[in-house]
């Protein structure tokens, strides 16, 4: 299958990919199975021995619930390659304020990575109110973080995503109770998530590598590819999710090829297979 912009300038001109962040949901996976090409391209990186991260703003779960949901989509993703916007968080924390307090509104993804940061989480006099994704909000909770934050808490939020789905329909997400929290307080929240590169970043950290050595895939334009842009990666756009292939003119940046799906993306990992 032929790309399906204009071929740029060649890899071969640019350093060699080394490593590649790649999104979950709308690249690897979608309504819980496995994409067409997913199992082969995470074989192939395995078989090059080629450090990979898979990225998601879901908050919510461990990265051991998720290497077990995917294993359920068949696909073999180890706790340690999964990244998420709760480890963003939680080493975005520790980097800012190491040992410090923070009142979290989270499941068991957020709170168990910030614990693991070696945070404290109280609800007295915090230096951090954390916001992340949540099954349910409570109210209770909500005002205190609001009353936190007035008296001086910074604002920090996973991921800025408004919406998201369910099988009964569209959910509120991060970014609305977010949103607001800021209505109530004045102060908005700094987002780790993407599209924010401090999360694409900090994982690069993680595996030891630089941005122009690194790729990264992802299904939309308004967070994968903008994320990747800013962190000065290579980015690729595939057709299998959120973003279709009109509506990426209507963005000032561009991925740097678009596909329609990540099985095409194993020739850069396997040359020879062109």
């Amino acid at each position: 299958m032929t790309a399906l912009t204009h071929e740029p300038t060649p890899l071969t001109d640019l350093p060699p990919v080394t490593a590649w962040l790649s999104d979950m949901d709308g690249v690897l996976v979608k309504e819980n199975r496995a994409l067409p090409g997913a199992n082969e391209f995470l074989t192939a990186l395995r078989e090059k021995n080629i450090p990979f991260l898979v990225l998601t703003n879901n908050s919510v779960f461990t990265n051991r619930d998720l290497s077990a949901r995917l294993a359920n989509s068949g696909l073999d993703i180890p706790e340690d390659n999964i990244w998420t916007s709760a480890n963003a968080t939680a080493a975005f924390l520790h980097q800012q304020s190491p040992g410090s307090t923070a009142y979290v509104i989270g499941e068991a993804g957020l709170t168990t990575a910030i614990h693991s940061a070696g945070y404290v989480m109280t609800e007295i006099d915090p230096e951090f109110v954390v916001l992340g994704e949540v099954r349910s909000y409570d109210f209770h909770a909500l005002t205190h973080a609001i009353r936190l934050i007035e008296r001086g808490a910074k604002f920090i939020a996973t991921n800025p995503d408004v919406s998201g789905p369910s099988d009964e329909g569209t959910l509120p997400a991060a970014g609305s109770v977010a949103a607001m929290i800021q209505a109530a307080t004045g102060k908005a929240p700094y987002f780790v998530g993407k599209p924010n590169p401090v999360m694409i970043r900090a994982g690069l950290n993680k595996i030891g590598v630089h941005s122009e050595n690194a790729a990264m895939v992802g299904d939309r334009m308004d967070t994968d590819v903008r994320a990747g842009v800013e962190a000065g990666m290579r980015t690729f756009l595939v057709l299998s999710g959120s973003t279709s292939a009109e509506q990426v003119s209507n963005f000032p940046f561009r991925p740097y090829r678009i596909y329609n799906g990540i099985g095409d993306l194993i020739r850069y990992v396997n040359p020879s297979s062109n």
